[in-house]
């Protein structure tokens, strides 16, 4: 049908709004091949005139009849398009408070910010045995379709839950595993499925934060599979942990906080059990106290520990081992404490005054020598051919150093407790089938974004092209074998800045390059990334006040990323003569 033919008087048309993003309008007139501007009036009566641009001729996006609208698919809309899909989410949400919406086979969730009484046993019974399409859209529907389509097929299943971030994505993914737990039943008495989920209240107190975006921020990405016997009973689990944020551990921005369970320690503090550990209010602690606000309106964090100690006890996680990570994790809150002072008669120098308590207790918590330790934390040693020396460290570097230590030791504990709960979870007959979950932190863009950002938005770059490749192209292909006549929708596809990102003499290739250079630096690296890229990639844009800055056009959003930082974080380095005092540890 010709474009003249839709654009006709009362049809309806969607425009950008700056406020609204779009705004609803009706045609006052018939649109004709040639005009350059289109005659409308918006919902509340105001007459306005809409410029045609000359070169595209592209025309504003048609609304949908209002007997579509508040479709539970958005497939089955007329018209397919931002302004169609958001205004339908829009009208199923502050009308029905129906936060899913599926749009073919993906589930689209809007986060209410609340608990709705939508995922009781009744509800996951209600959904098990269902098909997809004969009952409305719900996470559990999904996990439904999963579970039997790899008990139907013979064929292992993954569930990829993305979005940005605070959209959702780990309570849906808790969901989700909670449903499988629910209706396979585990295959012996040991309450395997129990043990599955307690994973999740461990793995959020110490790889969970609250952001500016969230008060329950995954900082690191998860994927678990769930394992089944051959009559697709839950039997196991095993989860793969990526890109913890490490750098959490000794910097949060304002308004934020470090991960949960350094804040349910100090609010144990008063425990007997604790007592060695000379712990204090988080307020008192350099690690979490950077972002000025330590509590989280309605989480009592006391509570919180309980459950976190219940849920290790549950994994086999006993007491001495759950007080061992205490005093590793009370040690790095101590370590933050240490002042590093600089010699007023030498700035190369620096020195930790005699006696300080913090390091005493540090040192005490993980057994390790007091005038060892205070030495290398001011000083390094430098190989050369055949030579030794050891020079002491400005100021600067030394706090550097004593941070990287904690963030060391921080990700080291992590990856103990995801081993032990790996081993807790590990199956005792053989498997037969998996359904996967992976829940990856969503895409973020902040006042000052780092190399985090810049990581979690590439993971996110990686995904969308997944969904890119699932959604359309391999659909679109199933049509054309299948010789369907079907119009060839043109989505984006976002190679394009992923190969900025990871092919040669893109920015990561460009970042270990600059790692390498004896005198490398963010600023260095800076400038190459605007010889090699400026101009030359649509995607890559520098700021205009900035010369240690850069702009990537992202699938979600234009982001700009600070450049300071980039190459320590990559370079990720802990001094050796550090890690040798640990490892003298008694």
């Amino acid at each position: 049908m010709a474009a003249s033919e839709l654009f006709t008087k009362f049809a309806r048309v969607w425009i950008p709004d700056a406020e609204d993003v779009w705004k609803s309008a009706e045609l006052l007139k018939d649109y004709k091949p040639g005009d350059t501007v289109l005659h409308l009036k918006f919902e509340d009566e105001q007459e306005t005139q809409h410029n045609i641009d000359p070169q595209t001729k592209e025309l504003p996006p048609l609304r949908n009849p209002d007997i579509l609208v508040g479709e539970n698919d958005l497939t089955a809309l007329s018209y397919l398009h931002e302004p169609a899909v958001l205004h339908n989410l829009k009208v199923r949400f502050m009308d029905s408070k129906l936060i899913y919406t599926y749009c073919g086979i993906v589930l689209v969730a809007i986060n209410p910010y609340e608990q709705l009484p939508i995922y009781g046993e009744d509800i996951i019974n209600a959904y098990s045995g269902q098909n997809m399409g004969d009952m409305d859209p719900h996470i559990f529907a999904v996990a439904e379709e999963a579970y039997k389509q790899m008990a139907r097929d013979e064929r292992n299943q993954s569930i990829i839950v993305s979005g940005e971030s605070g959209a959702g994505k780990t309570v849906s993914a808790k969901y989700a595993m909670r449903y499988f737990a629910t209706v396979s039943g585990s295959a012996s008495e040991t309450n395997v499925e129990e043990k599955v989920l307690a994973s999740n209240p461990i793995m959020e107190s110490i790889g969970n934060a609250k952001t500016t975006r969230n008060d329950n921020s995954s900082r690191f990405g998860k994927y678990i599979e769930i394992g089944f016997d051959k009559r697709y009973r839950i039997i196991g689990a095993n989860m793969r942990t990526y890109l913890l944020e490490k750098s959490r551990v000794v910097f949060q921005a304002e308004d934020e906080r470090n991960y949960h369970i350094l804040y349910q320690l100090c609010a144990s503090k008063h425990l007997p059990e604790f007592k060695a550990l000379r712990l204090s209010n988080a307020e008192n602690f350099h690690y979490t106290n950077l972002g000025g606000n330590p509590m989280i309106e309605g989480i009592d964090d006391a509570k919180e520990m309980m459950n976190t100690r219940q849920a290790c006890s549950l994994l086999g996680i006993n007491d001495s081992y759950q007080m061992g990570v205490f005093h590793i994790l009370a040690a790095i809150l101590h370590l933050g404490n240490v002042t590093i002072k600089s010699n007023e008669r030498d700035a190369d120098n620096c020195f930790i005054p005699p006696k300080t308590e913090h390091l005493i207790i540090f040192c005490e918590l993980l057994g390790v020598d007091y005038e060892q330790m205070s030495h290398w934390l001011c000083h390094r040693k430098i190989v050369t051919g055949s030579e030794t020396y050891i020079k002491p460290m400005p100021k600067f570097q030394a706090i550097n150093a004593r941070d990287a230590l904690a963030k060391h030791i921080y990700a080291s504990l992590f990856n103990w407790i995801v081993l032990h709960v790996n081993q807790a979870l590990q199956a005792s007959v053989k498997q037969h089938s998996f359904i996967g979950v992976l829940d990856i932190y969503g895409f973020e863009t902040f006042e000052i974004n780092s190399f985090e950002q810049f990581c979690i938005n590439y993971a996110n770059e990686k995904l969308q092209q997944q969904f890119n490749m699932h959604v359309f192209k391999l659909e679109q292909e199933e049509y054309m074998k299948e010789q369907i006549p079907w119009t060839l929708i043109d989505f984006y596809d976002n190679q394009p800045c992923i190969n900025l990102i990871e092919a040669k003499l893109g920015i990561l290739d460009l970042l270990d390059e600059e790692c390498k250079m004896p005198k490398g630096s963010d600023d260095t690296w800076a400038q190459k990334l605007y010889n090699t890229h400026l101009n030359k990639s649509a995607l890559f844009y520098k700021p205009r006040l900035s010369n240690k800055a850069f702009i990537i056009q992202h699938f979600a959003d234009k982001v700009e990323y600070q450049c300071e930082g980039f190459l320590e974080k990559n370079k990720d380095t802990v001094y050796e003569e550090q890690i040798t005092v640990l490892k003298a540890s008694k």
